[in-house]
């Protein structure tokens, strides 16, 4: 399914309980390298996908999704019932990060990677790396 201004893309934690609908295409999409991502996808990468706060609303189950905040930058969102995770918000940011994998008809687009320098697994493309975070999201916005 495409990517457009006009699509709605449906998403839903682990049960079904919570269920999340985001409205036309991400601000960007990529891989998150770091410690954090890694432990709470208990996974070696974590895909996102940033939305403005506008275009993600929760349209069932909002009193089944709890929030976890191991550091005041990433509000990270989950069902209660099932544990499945859902989004991120970061307070410090625009947008809202809903997690490529909660949203099976989103046709993933990855442009970068974020915090290459914690990598414990290399994807092989040619996409840009970033030791931390591009500087117009806060970090040194350098390269590795």
């Amino acid at each position: 399914m495409s990517n457009d201004e006009t699509t709605i893309h449906k998403g839903q934690c682990f049960c079904g309980a919570v269920r999340i609908e985001v409205r036309g295409a991400p601000m960007r999409m990529g891989y998150c390298h770091c410690a954090d991502c890694r432990a709470w996808a208990a996974a070696p990468v974590n895909g996102f996908t940033l939305w403005e706060p506008s275009q993600v609303t929760v349209t069932q189950g909002s009193e089944d999704l709890a929030t976890y905040a191991k550091t005041p930058g990433s509000l990270r969102k989950f069902c209660r019932k099932c544990g499945g995770h859902v989004m991120s918000e970061h307070p410090g940011g625009p947008y809202i990060d809903v997690y490529s994998s909660v949203l099976p008809s989103l046709d993933f687009q990855p442009s970068f990677h974020v915090f290459h320098g914690e990598s414990v697994l290399d994807i092989a493309d040619e996409l840009p790396r970033f030791k931390d975070l591009p500087e117009e999201a806060g970090g040194s916005g350098e390269m590795v």
